[in-house]
């Protein structure tokens, strides 16, 4: 999928508290260190994990479902295989009527229920991070893609 810096920036931008689904209590998993990474950057991250679920991780209680998830959220980060993606478009459309957006991760795809995602006005970023994203267009990459370690506020 191609994106705009523009859309992508607006969408970083946009959105305040993020549902993290998949993610892992292991630090060098990929799910647990963009969950961090967004935490450390001011977005609000709430962990979703049906094996973690009580639990508490970054600071945060961890829930098994989107629909235990007692707060609002402005985007749901999903860290799932692609075949888990139209179940979790459902619960998470059904739960959040003002969800602005639904973002897969790098390799997870689903055009069907990212259709009926737009179709009710839900941004869908498909197959891209949000910590890469977001450290690229604040600058924070370097050559080979690593990040300078350089903490700034969010997209301001």
């Amino acid at each position: 999928m191609d994106y705009s810096d523009d859309l992508l920036r607006d969408t970083l931008r946009r959105a305040r508290i993020i549902a993290v689904v998949g993610v892992s209590a292991n630090p060098v998993r990929p799910s647990y260190f963009v969950a961090r990474y967004l935490g450390l950057k001011g977005y609000r991250v709430i962990p979703v994990n049906p094996g973690l679920a009580g639990q508490v991780l970054l600071g945060e209680r961890v829930y098994g479902t989107l629909a235990e998830v007692p707060d609002a959220v402005d985007m749901v980060d999903v860290f799932r295989r692609s075949d888990a993606v139209p179940g979790l478009v459902d619960e998470a459309l059904e739960r959040w009527p003002e969800l602005q957006t639904i973002w897969l991760q790098i390799g997870v795809r689903h055009d069907e229920a990212a259709a009926k995602a737009e179709a009710r006005g839900v941004r869908v970023i498909q197959d891209r991070c949000p910590k890469i994203e977001y450290q690229r267009l604040m600058g924070e990459l370097r050559m080979g893609g690593f990040a300078t370690g350089v903490i700034s506020s969010r997209l301001g």
